[in-house]
């Protein structure tokens, strides 16, 4: 068969890698091993499929799935036809029919939970000048969507051969849980490394702290990317000492600042590991990093393509393959193609300490309270499970802070705060202690396993 688009080579050298492994596993979904060959026949399936539909260089296609064999050949196939892709999780379905407006979607590909996929065509394409200059280009794209956690979830929008290019190096090899999810960047990028290096992608059944380990054991996991708040919840339970994780190897994090207390904790529970933080974003792509130590928060960030500088606090980056830009927002780029990441972080040298984000900074009098600062000392009273640190608005003081704090069995508010305000006083200005205090049960983290901060 005559591959669709045979003079591109943005993914010949990634189906040739394929050709070296072929019988080696490349994918464990629901407990079966699939290997590259599998994963290429099911390429060249897709190529049949979507363009018998019609579906051709320039197209918007979204893939609506989870990382299992048919929806990781269904994107490489795409990627073959000069196609936009739009990968959404089943997580987000309740913003999919946004999504696929603002992504212009041509077409979608459905995965159902026996892995078969259903084309269905859309007539939503308004010829977005970012979509129309990369069609004119002849280029594959992707559009990934950001959490939204600070407002409007923004359409991201990137040429794929630049940020596939990045993976043609050989590197280290790992048996991969894909735990960042299907429209994540981190996930995209965990996808697209652990393949190019002829690792295996293990996909847990859920995204359970226990589902998590259990696929571990079971299939001798090696690398886990991951978030603080999934690792505080695995050092919460006693899963990390029901199932044998001892093929573990690297457990990287990100996405959210971690709390001190939970990588001292990690470091004990998980002696054997080494802890590495990681550092991204949708609109530049996953920097390399490297941590000062398993137990420092200290972190090196950028590589050959990047360049960083603090301004005012606060990080800014510049990279050689950067979004080409939102479709639905103005370009956050200065003049001079710099970044403004919105972390706060101080500088060490070589290394960065991130605070966290500026919008999640509380003003109390005109005094700045990080809520992760205030979180890690209020995380050290027994009984506490979790705690969430925001803002709340104040007619004289401009912000109070406000602690919600997750116990199995919950005490009085009233209570609880004198506890806080007992173990805290000496260690935290009066400025930085809650003046309000919540007590939940339910979890603090959201479908993503990060920490939700509600300032009101």
């Amino acid at each position: 068969m005559t591959d669709p688009g045979a003079d591109q080579n943005h993914i010949d050298w990634q189906l040739a890698r394929f050709a070296e492994g072929a019988g080696q596993p490349a994918v464990i979904w629901r407990d079966r091993e699939y290997s590259f060959s599998d994963l290429a026949a099911g390429y060249h399936e897709w190529l049949a499929r979507l363009t018998a539909a019609g579906i051709g260089p320039g197209a918007s296609v979204a893939v609506i799935g989870d990382f299992s064999p048919a929806s990781v050949s269904a994107l490489m196939a795409l990627v073959r036809l000069d196609c936009i892709l739009v990968p959404l999780a089943r997580e987000s379905r309740d913003q999919h029919a946004q999504f696929l407006e603002i992504a212009e979607v041509d077409a979608t590909i459905t995965l159902d939970d026996a892995d078969h996929g259903v084309i269905a065509t859309h007539p939503l394409r308004r010829n977005h000048p970012l979509l129309t200059t990369l069609r004119e280009r002849g280029e594959p794209g992707l559009v990934l969507f950001s959490s939204g956690s600070t407002g409007k979830p923004k359409a991201i929008l990137h040429a794929l051969p630049q940020l596939l290019e990045k993976f043609r190096k050989p590197r280290h090899c790992y048996r991969t849980v894909t735990f960042l999810l299907f429209d994540h960047i981190g996930g995209f990028n965990t996808l697209f490394y652990t393949l190019a290096n002829l690792g295996c992608v293990v996909v847990p059944e859920e995204r359970s702290v226990r589902m998590v380990c259990r696929g571990i054991e079971r299939h001798g996991a090696e690398l886990l990317p991951t978030s603080p708040s999934f690792l505080n919840l695995l050092l919460l339970g006693d899963s990390y000492r029901d199932f044998d994780l001892s093929s573990l190897k690297l457990v990287t994090y990100g996405t959210e600042v971690m709390p001190e207390r939970t990588l001292e904790q990690l470091s004990e529970a998980l002696p054997h590991v080494r802890l590495q933080q990681t550092y991204g974003l949708s609109e530049l792509g996953i920097l390399r990093s490297k941590s000062a130590s398993n137990r420092s928060l200290l972190v090196q960030v950028g590589g050959e393509d990047y360049e960083t500088k603090v301004v005012d606090g606060t990080l800014r980056i510049r990279a050689k393959c950067s979004m080409l830009g939102y479709l639905n927002a103005p370009s956050p780029f200065d003049a001079d193609g710099w970044f403004d990441t919105g972390d706060s972080v101080i500088q060490d040298g070589e290394y960065y300490r991130i605070l966290g984000r500026v919008t999640e900074i509380i003003n109390v009098g005109g005094q700045k309270v990080y809520p992760a600062e205030v979180e890690k000392v209020i995380a050290e009273i027994p009984g506490f499970d979790d705690v969430a640190v925001a803002g709340e608005a104040h007619l004289l003081l401009g912000n109070i802070v406000v602690a919600t704090v997750q116990m199995r069995e919950p005490l009085p508010a009233a209570e609880v705060k004198r506890r806080i305000h007992e173990h805290c006083r000496g260690r935290l200005q009066p400025y930085m202690l809650p003046a309000k205090v919540k007590v939940v049960t339910e979890s603090l983290v959201n479908s993503r396993f990060k920490k939700v901060r509600r300032a009101t």
